[in-house]
This record gives structure tokens, C-alpha cells and sequence, in this order.
């Protein structure tokens, strides 16, 4: 998964969110079932439910963890190449100003 961009990861995260609302809308729905299989299958689907919201909480911090990283890495870059960073940042100027101005 090290390989998916922000977007899917974000748009797995918000998938997941509306599963885990919906498998919670799910089972109050069914509470007043009664049955020792409808009892069995609202304990399976909390437990996969606590879990994925584990795997939720993890993934989120993983991804903030990430940002982070990015963050640090580019003040580091940016501190130790100040003339570079100014370089690099009047291309990318450049280069959208050309391109808002071809419209």
C-alpha cells in the first residue's frame, strides 16, 4: 500500500468510514432480532466493525506520519538551498503563468 497516492488512500479512508456507518445502522436496525444466528452475526459483524475501525485509526496516523515526514524533509531542503528553493519555485511561477495565460 506504500505505493497508492494521497487521493486513493484519502478516498479509502472516507469508503471506509461510510461502511463502518452504515454496518453500525445495520445493527441497530437488527437489535430486536432475536435468534441465536442473528445474535452470532451481530457479534462477527461488531468484531470485523472494531476492527476495521482499528485499521482506519492506523492507517490515518500512518498517512499523517508520512506527511509529516514530507514536511520536514522539504524545511530541511529548503534551509540547506535557499537559492535553489527560489530557483525551483519562480519555474513552477513561470510555468503556471504561461499556462493561465495561453487560456
Amino acid at each position: 500500500m506504500n505505493d497508492m497516492t494521497a487521493v486513493q488512500k484519502d478516498k479509502l479512508m472516507s469508503d471506509l468510514r461510510v461502511v463502518i456507518a452504515d454496518a453500525e445502522e445495520m445493527l441497530r436496525m437488527t437489535a430486536d432480532e432475536v435468534g441465536e444466528g442473528a445474535a452470532d452475526l451481530r457479534s462477527r459483524v461488531q468484531a470485523r466493525m472494531n476492527q476495521a475501525k482499528a485499521d482506519l485509526v492506523h492507517l490515518q496516523e500512518a498517512a499523517v506520519a508520512k506527511a509529516k515526514a514530507a514536511g520536514h524533509a522539504t524545511d530541511e531542503f529548503v534551509h540547506e538551498n535557499p537559492w535553489k528553493s527560489i530557483g525551483i519555485a519562480a519555474g513552477v511561477g513561470l510555468v503556471v503563468g504561461l499556462l493561465i495565460g495561453r487560456r
